[in-house]
This record gives structure tokens, sequence and C-alpha cells, in this order.
């Protein structure tokens, strides 16, 4: 983090929650970096940070090799606050009596405040938050004050002002936290004194100039897909080494209906770096053959798809470089980034990837959510349009079409897709909706048309919204239009006869089914 924005380090203990108490400080415009709970008092204090968050985790602070707090903990003189396992390592440094709970809190819960405090300013006499907790504090040290309590928790909040130390058992960086954002922004301004003064015009300069310290004189090819990921990675490259860049999108069989001539098209019209178009798509079915498990789905592709940028590389390079649009939320549900977390699923970009390739990665948005990515795209001039683009999958339908990806459940797929994201725009509900989508399960149930039996395929239709894609919650679709939707996919595409609609949130669902 640069010292011209002095704001907040967030040690991160494993929690898939980490990156958004940095997108929440960043949203403040309060610059925020995450650190590995192990880094040294060197990188942590570089920055000159006004502040220290200790996020939360899959760990108890009881287990054999549970990460504690690390060797330079007493020297530093800045505020602290613990998430939920940072609650009990704060609470154990400070000799409070902290326990496995027999009850362990999973989900919403209520918590009161008690009294007057500087970090609950602002929050009512009662109000739900999200839980996720085994151990629990159950009884104060000397100079400890409890701040909040909830039914199975004695101690849900607690300060020791004298040390600067806060903490709370729940997550305020969740949208399921009533008034998390006002919690946060309390520590933030209140009690560490931050500045606004982070902006997305801040992040493109200080990418652009990694980018030029990272790439040097040397090649890169840039994965593009149409989507909002890859455009803007393909525009901060642009920006940064200029005809150093070529452009490599790949049709790989399991794209929406229509979308390889649409998307190159728009990256015809968009790009001034040279595109390159493959045709792979049976090289991609190929691969799949006989695969039902998602995990190998997003491996077989993710392999693939380096296999296909060494070829174009070797043909038309070399090149040494391979730039992706990488989000935080693929790598931390696909690998352990900084802290002991566990692995949600793989993406194709991320834990999809071969072991050894011959290009080293440039992820300039790999830190980012997004909304943010959002925000980078209009700073750098992308169309409206383009940026309001949902979120598709990098194996795309491959990971919609549940079992085995064949081409005949593709079409089924492809043409109930189609209809449901063209009745959003038509009935003006897609920006109000996160991401979308068409699932076909690998089930056949009876049905009757035309007074007659029929034994065929399931659609199910998802829609979630959201802000940065680590929480979502069903999108409230209208029921008329579900119930137009339905008909025209039972009415119009052959071999389904059945639409369901997923309300699952996100946890503990994820939005995609594989």
């Amino acid at each position: 983090m640069s010292t011209a924005h002095r704001g907040i380090v967030i040690l991160d203990y494993g929690s898939q929650f980490t990156q958004l108490i940095a997108r929440r400080i960043r949203s403040n415009e309060v610059y925020s970096q995450i650190l590995p709970f192990s880094a040294s008092e060197e990188d942590v204090l570089a920055s000159r940070p006004k502040g220290i968050i200790l996020s939360g985790g899959p760990s108890s602070v009881f287990g054999k090799s549970a990460p504690g707090l690390p060797d330079w903990f007493e020297s530093i003189d800045i505020p602290v606050l613990g998430i939920c396992y940072g609650l009990h390592l704060l609470g154990r440094y400070l000799g409070a009596k902290v326990e496995p709970s027999n009850v362990a809190e999973y989900g919403h819960t209520n918590v009161t405040p008690c009294g007057q405090s500087t970090l609950l300013a602002g929050t009512p006499e009662k109000f739900r938050v999200w839980m996720s907790h085994g151990d629990k504090v159950l009884e104060p040290s000397p100079g400890m004050e409890v701040l909040a309590t909830s039914d199975d928790c004695p101690i849900a909040a607690f300060a020791h002002e004298a040390k600067g130390m806060f903490a709370v058992q729940f997550h305020p960086e969740v949208h399921h936290t009533e008034h998390g954002e006002n919690i946060l922004q309390n520590f933030v301004f209140n009690i560490c004194g931050c500045e606004r003064d982070w902006s997305a015009g801040n992040i493109v300069e200080e990418k652009v100039a990694e980018l030029r310290k990272q790439i040097g004189n040397r090649r890169v090819i840039c994965a593009v897909s149409g989507g909002v990921d890859s455009a803007v990675t393909a525009a901060i490259v642009d920006r940064a080494v200029g005809d150093q860049l070529m452009c490599v999108f790949v049709d790989n069989g399991v794209l929406r209906e229509g979308e390889a001539d649409s998307v190159r098209k728009v990256l015809n019209d968009q790009l001034t770096a040279p595109l390159v178009f493959v045709d792979a798509r049976d090289r991609f079915l190929e691969r799949l053959k006989g695969v039902t498990d998602p995990e190998e789905k997003r491996k077989r592709i993710g392999k693939l798809f380096i296999e296909i940028f060494e070829e174009v590389s070797a043909l038309k390079g070399p090149f040494e470089f391979l730039a992706q649009g990488t989000l935080y939320p693929d790598r931390i549900e696909s690998v352990s980034t900084f802290g002991p977390s566990v692995t949600i699923k793989t993406h194709h970009n991320v834990g999809g990837l071969p072991e050894t390739f011959d290009f080293e990665l440039v992820e300039p948005l790999s830190m980012l959510f997004k909304d943010e990515v959002r925000e980078i795209g209009s700073a750098l001039g992308l169309p409206d349009v383009q940026l309001g683009r949902h979120p598709f999958p990098g194996p795309g339908l491959a990971v919609r079409v549940v079992g085995e990806v064949v081409e005949e459940r593709l079409a089924i797929l492809r043409q109930a897709d189609k209809i449901f994201i063209d009745g959003l725009k038509s009935w003006g509900l897609y920006d109000e909706v996160w991401q979308a989508g068409a699932i076909l399960l690998p089930v056949r149930s009876v049905g009757v048309m035309g007074d007659a039996r029929t034994y065929d395929f399931t659609i199910v239709l998802r829609a979630v919204t959201s802000t940065d894609g680590m929480t979502a919650d069903w999108a409230k679709l209208d029921n008329a239009f579900l119930q137009e939707t339905s008909n025209r996919i039972i009415n119009s595409v052959s071999g389904v006869n059945r639409v369901v609609y997923d309300i699952s949130s996100k946890p503990p669902s994820t939005i995609e089914w594989e």
C-alpha cells in the first residue's frame, strides 16, 4: 500500500469474507490492504497504516495448528479491530475467558448493544447480524468493556479502550449484518481517523505503473471474452504497454447462443490491439466427453485454454506474459490466497490452471471486486452497456449443464437461457439483477403435453442480487414474469417439460450450481 494512502491493513486468518472487509473500506474512499496473518512487522507498518483489522477464519483458537497473533503484536500502538476469530485472538490476548461453545451460531441472530460506545455508535437497541463461530468469549478481563450481547453469546462485541483494541463476534462486512457498514465506518473514521483519499482513478494509475514494472519491454497475450473483467484487463494492459499486447478470443463451444459472433464484433470495434480469434469448439467438447465432476470440468477447460494460448504464442510470438481478468472472488473460492481458507470451487483461470505453463501471469484485477472493476472500466471510458453486462463463468455453460456436457444438452440450455435473458431485458429487469442464467439438470420428469405423456429435462432459472459476488440473495422477480418465462421455455424448447426457480442465497449456496 502506498504511503500516500494511509489506511487500514487487514491480517487474513482465512475467512471467505476477508476481501469483503477491504471492499467495504475502499467503498468509503479509504485504501485497504490485505496481508497474511504471518506478515512481518516491517511489511505491516511499511505503509504507515492508521488501523489494523484481524479477519475471521475457519480455525478454532484451541486447535493445535491454529494461527495466533504475530510476535510483534505487543509493540504496535495503532487501533485494532478483531472480527470473529479475531475477537477470540484478542480476547485470549487480553486474558478473557475463551471457551468452545456448546451451541455454535451460524447465520442470522440478534445482538443487543450495552450502552453507548464509539464502535457501535448509531446502531439501534437491537439489530440482526451474521454469525459464524463455535468458540466464544464468556467473561471479560480487567479493562475490557462488553459492548453487545446475543442470545447465545454473552460477549458479542467488546472494547479495551486503553489498549486501542475492539472486537465483534459477528461479521460487519457482509450485507446480512444490519448496520455493519456503520460499524466499519466508526472504526475507520472515528477510531482510526482515516481520510477519504482513494478512488478508481488511483487504482488505474497504480495498476498501470505496476504493469509497466512487471512487463518491461516484453510481449503480452490477453485472454478476452467480451465480458467486463477481460475488457478492463485489456484496457489497463493496453494503457501500460501499448503495442506489446495481443488479445485472443477463444470460442470454447460452451458459450451462449450467438455470443461468439457478438463478442467478436464488440472486441473488433473496441480494441486497438490486434485480436486473434480461435475456433476450438470441437476440441473443448471432446476434452469434456464423459466428464461429470464440476472440478474436473474446470480443470480440463483451464488446461486447454493454456494449450491454445501456447499454440498462438508459438505462431505469432513469442509472448512471455498471459493477462487474464481474474477477480478476487475467483481467487478466494479457488485457492487460499493469504490465510488458511478452504477451497469452495476452482475457477478455470485460477485453480483450474495446470501446474506448469509457458507464461508468467498478469492479473491486474485479482485483488478487486466486480463493482470496483466496473468503476475502473468507467474511468477508462468503456461503454455502459458493456460495463453493465452480467458476470458469466469462464467455463461457460459447461458448469450450467449439470453432469456430462454434450451438444444436445447445450442446445437445449442455450435456447432456454436466451428466453430467460431476453425476457429480463424486455421486462426492464436485467439491470436490477446482479447475475442470471439457466441451468439444465441431468434428471427427467413426467409431464403431459397435448394429452401425451412426456419425460423430459428440468430447467432451473437462477437470478441473484449482489454488489460483489461474495454474498448474494435470490432476486424477487415478478411472478407474472416467471410464469411467462416458464411458459415460453416449455412451449418452445424441445426436451423441457418443467421449469423451477432457485431461491437459495449465497451463503450457504453458491451463485453457480457447479
